[in-house]
């Protein structure tokens, strides 16, 4: 078999609504890409949504919209993609890395309390794998420093407290304490990248809780402005008859979500509740066929912590190994033509944060989640029989090094 890590779950379904958004003669932002919103702002219960052309653009407009800038500090895990954190030095804020749990890929929420300054601005948990982080242990720390806050702006002052924005890439769909991924955290970006749950090809969006003071449809303007060059109109309202005329208000950035994407987008979610199901009895095999291989795999569902999951990625520790012995596996794993991956080489030991001065010496817990953790493939088109290839696949990879 030839099983690669994260394909597009695509039907014909979604490129029906591709054509019929090219047949429509409107294929950049416009009514497609504005239901979108409407119903990603329904499946999450939250307050309202705006579409962007990337998760990482959604996180730095959001930086942006709540005016943090030079001199600032913004909280971010170690144990993430980059984007996490370069978004915080395009604004020109200082990133500030918080280590791991011992044992877990979530941050050290004992130690973020120390973290906070008058400099700090913002929080970005990070949900990795499409666990949601604890968010009540991240409010539990933003308002023990309250007194602390020093707001630079008014949506800052409207807050009067570190703001909790969360990169949920991996975790549309997931919950905590009954609420939905979107409802969690101040503000919420996801990613449609390709290798999503949900994808859009390219694309993400920013949605928020009602917050009182904040004004949604001002804020939502925002972003649009932001997001398509500070123009006062988007092409949708410049089409109407006599609707030429707009106004540039600041030369801002060019990061908006297309029809054509809105249209993978609006398919996808309708169908996203049975792509999640077969994403989490995929979870449920791995979770039985791997207990006794000496291995520990990420909890993807906690009735204790009443928290379930994305399933977005399945997370697997080789216990007592080291970065070489990994490599092996994923080597002879892709021998046995299965794809796998790491999720994630650390932050501070990319040449990128090295060069702003981070250490991954001073990350002991990151490094050690990353120098044994490997990921095998899950996503909704994986076949049972597939599924149980990886598996023998992988028991065999790790009793014969």
């Amino acid at each position: 078999m030839k099983i690669p890590f994260s394909p597009p779950d695509i039907g014909e379904e979604e490129i029906n609504e591709v054509a019929a958004a090219l047949r429509s003669g409107w294929i950049t932002t416009g009514p497609r890409t504005k239901k979108f919103e409407n119903r990603l702002t329904e499946f999450c219960m939250s307050r309202r949504t705006a579409c962007f052309d990337s998760c990482s653009s959604g996180l730095e407009m959001t930086l942006r919209a709540l005016g943090v800038g030079r001199g600032d500090e913004v909280i971010v895990p170690a144990y993430t993609y980059t984007a996490s954190a370069s978004v915080i030095c395009h604004v020109g804020a200082k990133p500030v890395m918080i280590d791991c749990a011992p044992n877990s890929v979530q941050m050290d929420y004992d130690r973020l309390p120390e973290l906070i300054n008058q400099r700090t601005k913002v929080i970005i948990p990070v949900d990795v794998g499409g666990v949601p982080c604890d968010y009540d242990r991240i409010y539990e720390a933003v308002f023990s420093k309250r007194k602390l806050f020093v707001p630079s702006s008014e949506m800052q002052d409207i807050f009067g407290r570190v703001i909790v924005l969360a990169d949920a890439a991996h975790s549309l769909g997931a919950r905590r304490n009954q609420l939905m991924s979107g409802a969690l955290a101040d503000f919420t970006a996801f990613s449609f990248h390709a290798v999503k749950n949900l994808t859009t090809a390219e694309g993400g969006a920013v949605t928020w809780k009602r917050f009182e003071g904040l004004d949604d449809e001002e804020l939502y303007k925002t972003f649009m402005l932001l997001s398509l060059h500070g123009q006062s109109k988007d092409a949708l309202a410049k089409s109407k008859a006599g609707g030429w005329e707009y106004d540039i208000v600041a030369p801002y950035y060019k990061c908006n979500m297309t029809d054509v994407a809105a249209a993978i987008g609006l398919v996808q979610l309708k169908r996203f509740p049975g792509m999640l199901k077969r994403r989490k009895r995929i979870i449920e095999y791995y979770d039985r066929e791997l207990q006794d291989c000496g291995v520990s795999m990420m909890q993807h569902y906690s009735e204790k912590e009443k928290f379930s999951s994305s399933g977005h990625l399945y997370l697997v520790k080789l216990i007592n190994r080291d970065e070489e012995y990994r490599n092996k596996v994923i080597e002879r794993m892709a021998n046995s033509g299965v794809a796998t991956n790491v999720h994630y080489k650390p932050l501070p030991m990319l040449t990128a944060y090295k060069n702003l001065g981070y250490r991954i010496e001073d990350f002991p817990n990151a490094f050690d989640m990353y120098k044994n953790e490997i990921t095998l493939p899950l996503y909704s088109g994986l076949t049972d029989d597939e599924v149980f290839y990886i598996i023998d696949s992988f028991k065999k990879c790790i009793w014969d090094i």
